[in-house]
């Protein structure tokens, strides 16, 4: 049995694989015999053959930011004509809007902005709980870090203030690739992967959820992408407070950084490896929002039990040059017809709505 059959079998049977044996599946695995291994272990951690996914609007609050990444093409400059801050009235619109169409998440992110410190997320998260009963999953730990930075406050009296004010769970943005070479290289003002994990291990031992994203595919190394998913997988191990994993991929258009993007292929390969690895995080959602719906469906087949959300809004990969979109009733066929069952969840991947039947 050659090298990489054998570690497909351990994974099979359970036992854990590790870095190097992941770096050889990464170099070498066969990409349909990756899938079928992702695959089963999904169907031995969700044995129902429910896939679920949650209806929700991803809210821009502000496109203003001073890191400057050079994967991003939504960001302004502060004094930029384009810059933005969202008011009250059209956060509460879009809010509204959310709810009436069978939302049960709000997804609140944006850049940088110097203008803006934590007084005013701590009203924003007061005011949308006074006035509307929705899940606020919200605010990167880039985010969070500027907000503590700013008040002079440490991570933990900051994450704690916010879930005081209404926070309920953290979103897994700004990960990128958990290795400081390429933050350096991609995003050189951003926080370091240390301060990223540091946020999410605070906000679980505080007794929140988040979720942990992975964007791949600008000049990482298959040794550092692989050194990414181990990274979360070890903090998993001491907080369990991963709900999910999403990798998805860099996308180049616009974007001063430029390349190409991974093909569906790669895609399929790191989302199938990250099953494999990440054996302690429930659930990996596949990424229709940068490879479309058809490929959302094979990643069903690629170890994803989750579609992901509805995302009624969706700016930052769309300025990127990259507008896939996907209704409801698509999302309900492409579970359909890739011969499962679809269940609308709420953000801790409790159950909500069956629609029964499959393809």
């Amino acid at each position: 049995m050659n090298a990489v059959r054998q570690i497909l079998f351990k994974a099979l049977k359970g036992e854990r694989i590790e870095a190097d044996e992941g770096l050889v599946l990464f170099e070498k695995g066969d990409l349909l015999e990756l899938g079928q291994v992702a695959n089963e272990i999904r169907k031995r951690l969700h044995p129902d053959n429910r896939i679920t996914f949650v209806i929700d609007r991803n809210i821009n609050y502000t496109n203003i930011c001073t890191t400057g990444c050079r994967f991003c093409a939504f960001f302004r400059a502060p004094g930029h004509s384009e810059g933005y801050v969202l008011g009250r009235e059209e956060l509460h619109a879009k809010i509204r809007d959310t709810i009436e169409q069978g939302g049960t998440q709000l997804l609140i992110q944006g850049g940088l902005n110097p203008e803006l410190q934590l007084p005013y997320f701590e009203e924003m998260l007061r005011d949308i709980k006074e006035n509307f009963n929705i899940h606020i999953h919200s605010f990167s730990p880039p985010e969070i870090v500027h907000m503590a930075e700013g008040a002079g406050l440490s991570i933990r009296e900051t994450v704690t203030r916010l879930k005081a004010a209404g926070l309920d769970s953290i979103p897994g943005g700004g990960a990128e690739i958990l290795d400081d070479r390429v933050r350096k290289f991609i995003s050189p003002r951003k926080i370091g992967w240390e301060q990223w994990m540091e946020v999410m291990s605070t906000a679980h031992h505080l007794g929140m959820k988040t979720t942990a994203t992975m964007m791949f595919g600008s000049v990482e190394t298959l040794a550092e992408r692989m050194n990414h998913l181990i990274r979360v997988r070890e903090v998993q191990e001491r907080t369990g407070g991963f709900t999910a994993f999403i990798p998805w991929s860099f996308q180049p258009k616009h974007t001063e950084l430029g390349g190409e993007t991974a093909t569906g292929a790669e895609y399929l390969r790191t989302l199938a490896i990250s099953r494999i690895i990440l054996d302690n995080v429930p659930n990996i959602q596949a990424s229709w929002v940068t490879q479309g719906a058809k490929m959302a469906q094979v990643a069903l087949r690629f170890g994803a039990n989750d579609f992901g959300s509805t995302m009624l809004e969706e700016n930052v990969v769309r300025a990127a040059g990259v507008t896939n979109r996907v209704p409801l009733s698509e999302i309900i066929d492409c579970i359909r017809g890739a011969g499962h069952i679809p269940v609308q969840r709420n953000t801790l991947y409790e159950p909500l709505i069956e629609y029964g039947g499959s393809g």
